[in-house]
């Protein structure tokens, strides 16, 4: 306990750094993410000659967006797979090819799940930032009405309540995923 009464001014001064690079972060990806959704739906596929509406473009950048996420996890997964797993396989004659379809990907995804309900949430919220391309979803529907009555209270809570809904369902949906395609005995299912 001496300890933290010692440290204790230093170690939480280390909070206003850690909140500066989560702020920093945020923004950075804000505007970052808002120039790569006006890079598509203004020049990209403009200039591919694709006439996609604001809704497909706002899909394919957030789909983006996950991919780069999604990725980084599925990599993880699969490292996180025994080596002796493909030892095994090619012992008992299968192409790598073979192993890593049947034997690897398989489990991969499966432990993959957890860390892949953390992306529902997070588009969720980013989809929001697709009013910038005329997307007229939750949110900006919502500033329409605000700007339109003049009621703001009740309208944003309304707003509000059916995100943590869609969160709230979209999350149980993801759980019972997670659940019935969990490997026995490994992770939260052993639990």
């Amino acid at each position: 306990m001496a300890i933290l009464i010692e440290w204790g001014r230093y170690l939480l001064s280390g909070i206003s750094v850690t909140m500066g690079l989560v702020i920093s972060a945020l923004a950075i990806g804000f505007l970052l993410g808002l120039a790569l959704l006006f890079m598509f739906y203004y020049g990209v596929f403009p200039a591919l000659g694709l006439d996609l509406s604001a809704f497909a473009i706002g899909a394919v950048v957030l789909g983006m967006r996950g991919a780069a996420y999604q990725s980084q996890i599925f990599q993880g997964s699969i490292q996180s797979i025994s080596e002796g797993q493909m030892t095994a396989a090619l012992s008992l004659g299968m192409t790598k090819r073979a192993a890593i379809k049947s034997i690897i990907l398989p489990q991969a995804l499966r432990i993959s799940l957890p860390s892949l309900s953390n992306e529902y949430p997070e588009i969720l919220t980013d989809s929001a930032v697709c009013y910038a391309i005329g997307v007229m979803e939750l949110l900006t529907r919502t500033s329409v009405i605000v700007s339109q009555t003049y009621v703001t209270l009740p309208i944003y809570a309304a707003c509000a309540g059916i995100f943590i809904l869609l969160n709230y369902a979209g999350m149980q949906a993801i759980s019972k995923v997670e659940k019935k395609f969990a490997i026995p005995g490994f992770g939260i299912a052993a639990g």
